[in-house]
């Protein structure tokens, strides 16, 4: 029966296996990621141009088969860089977009609310967010409450033009 303690009685300390196949699956995962990106979100990060060759032919392959060889080799090439820079700019990326869509669920909620509101709305807002004109969007929220009125749409000229002007408001308002 054989040991696989070294001579000095301890153990080797290489990952298992299994710990490896997950790190593997983990870095071609990453790798796929890259393959959705924009081509400007693609140039913006610091990859090896062996790589970022990879990736944009990956995009070009049509055929089932050629894409998963290209996406395999793709992991190859991952395992060889470091991935930590290339995981935190998609992590920033990822973290970017749930705060503009926060931002934009934000947005339509007070137009809903102004245009389901009148003016206990348009108070509150103005409440909240002192900077704003609240005479405009006052004048905005009065129209786009008529509009919906007349039309059988939710969404009328002016309720755009008013989550334009709360966006505006929004994003000139402190964080």
């Amino acid at each position: 029966m054989t040991d696989d303690a070294d001579d000095d009685g301890s153990y080797d300390e290489r990952p298992s296996k299994s710990l490896r196949k997950r790190q593997s699956d983990d870095l071609q995962q990453l790798g796929e990621a890259l393959i959705e990106l924009s081509d400007s979100e693609l140039a913006a990060l610091p990859l090896p141009e062996q790589l970022r060759d990879a990736v944009e032919l990956a995009r070009r392959i049509t055929a089932h088969g050629g894409l998963y060889r290209q996406k395999q080799y793709i992991g190859k090439l991952m395992r060889k860089l470091d991935a930590e820079p290339i995981r935190e700019a998609l992590e920033a990326k990822r973290t970017r977009e749930r705060v503009e869509a926060t931002r934009f669920h934000r947005i339509e909620q007070w137009r809903d609310r102004l245009l389901r509101e009148g003016s206990d709305g348009i108070a509150a807002f103005a409440a909240e967010f002192p900077h704003a004109d609240s005479k405009a969007i006052g004048k905005l929220t009065e129209r786009a409450r008529k509009e919906q009125q007349q039309t059988s749409q939710k969404v009328t000229p002016a309720g755009r033009e008013l989550f334009r002007v709360l966006r505006d408001a929004l994003s000139n308002a402190a964080p």
